[in-house]
């Protein structure tokens, strides 16, 4: 077990880190980050969406949710070019490098026939069906941005004003960002829009499989055990979330939904309503025990994890005991393994506990509310409760032996100040 948790900190970790500071993981998460109030407004008015099912009102609480998740491809098509020119300090480009990210964006998803003869804008280009595609004519159009971003007409002594210059020093890498998407996709008739889908398309398949989302769920946890954050794995996980919500609300409103039809990787489900209590690797369980202990230290870090654990964060406790902790890695490993398929069992097999049929996504709202807003189900509760007793079952006895190896420290502490 140390030459493995030697190996981790000594190699893996830091490759790890490596990727997580690299600036094009770090543009697309600090971008999904920042559209985060668009997904959580959303949330909130597909919720009041469900008054509709019993009261007939004069408007409907599924236009603003168009208006804000409904379009959240659209403001990451800008945000990553102006992150990325933000992040290299390109900051006189920032702004047109985000203009120039919608307008690629938008001619990539322009080949969107909404009905025979007619081509417009699909709302699943626009909103999450879209993150891949924005994601990559984002980066598309920083990488060309950022080439010219040193890039002058004038020379240093020029008499013309700074921001004249600046207007004619753009019009280069703007011209290269239109013409490229003119000339592939209108010119040459290329549906870029369809063969990014088709690419990642396998992606979504199998990590709405069980064996995918296992892996992805221990993954989490893995990389989280030795204090590297999920949001590494953005770029990957979030435009699959996203897109698997809105499939399942399009089942719910047309009434076919199932629990063979319905995707079980989301975000509502994942850190709302069955399986993160207290955060990711399920942490509230564990910091319950840390209150109960003997060990006075870790008493005094359950205390302070309690109220943050309520309601989801756990860094507190994860970076506290459990981070490069071989006495706790291993359950929270073991958490992303066994809970996951207690949760895909629960929900997909033997079809117990109801796959939420409203996107909420507040994932900083205390367990079992945030269950009962994403299901109305007394059976969803008691899966819960069932979860949270089989994630209390694996986190115990290592636990135990956690507290066990303190408490003789703290012997040891007592009976050296003694003498």
């Amino acid at each position: 077990m140390q030459k493995l948790i030697s190996w981790l900190e000594n190699s893996f970790a830091p490759k790890m880190n490596k990727i997580s500071n690299m600036i094009w993981v770090v543009t697309i998460k600090d971008s999904v980050l920042q559209i985060l109030p668009f997904i959580f407004l959303g949330s909130i008015f597909c919720c009041l969406a469900i008054i509709e099912n019993y009261v007939t009102l004069p408007f409907s609480f599924w236009t603003p949710f168009g208006w804000t998740m409904g379009k959240v491809s659209l403001l990451v098509a800008f945000l990553i070019p102006f992150n990325y020119c933000e992040k290299k300090r390109y900051r006189k480009q920032r702004l047109i490098a985000g203009l120039s990210g919608v307008i690629l964006f938008l001619i990539v998803v322009t080949p969107i026939v909404e009905e025979e003869g007619a081509v417009g804008f699909g709302s699943s280009a626009l909103g999450a069906g879209g993150m891949f595609c924005a994601m990559i004519t984002g980066v598309i159009t920083g990488l060309i941005m950022g080439a010219f971003a040193k890039f002058t007409f004038f020379k240093e002594d020029s008499a013309i004003p700074d921001f004249v210059r600046q207007w004619f020093d753009a019009l280069l890498p703007v011209g290269i960002v239109v013409v490229l998407g003119w000339a592939v996709v209108l010119i040459m008739k290329v549906n870029l829009y369809n063969i990014i889908l088709s690419i990642f398309m396998p992606l979504q398949s199998f990590l709405q499989t069980w064996y995918g989302f296992t892996l992805f769920m221990f993954i989490t946890c893995f990389i989280y055990s030795m204090g590297i954050s999920s949001w590494v794995l953005t770029p990957v996980s979030e435009p699959v979330k996203l897109a698997a919500i809105v499939a399942n609300l399009e089942l719910v409103a047309a009434g076919t939904a199932t629990a063979a039809g319905m995707n079980i990787f989301t975000e509502g489900l994942v850190f709302c309503t069955y399986m993160w209590v207290g955060g990711i690797g399920c942490t509230l369980p564990l910091v319950i025990l840390l209150l109960m202990s003997k060990s006075k230290e870790l008493k005094s870090l359950g205390r302070a994890c309690l109220v943050p654990g309520i309601f989801n964060i756990n860094e507190p406790v994860i970076f506290g005991c459990v981070a490069w902790n071989p006495y706790l890695m291993i359950p929270m490993w073991l958490q992303g393994i066994l809970i996951s398929l207690l949760t895909w069992i629960g929900t997909k097999v033997i079809k117990f506990a109801p796959i939420p049929d409203v996107q909420f996504e507040l994932w900083y709202c205390p367990y079992p509310i945030s269950t009962w807003i994403n299901t109305r189900s007394f059976r969803a509760i008691i899966f819960l409760i069932i979860s949270v007793a089989v994630s209390t079952l694996i986190w115990y006895p290592f636990f135990k032996a956690y507290e066990a190896n303190e408490l003789k420290k703290e012997a040891g502490e007592k009976k050296a100040a003694k003498e």
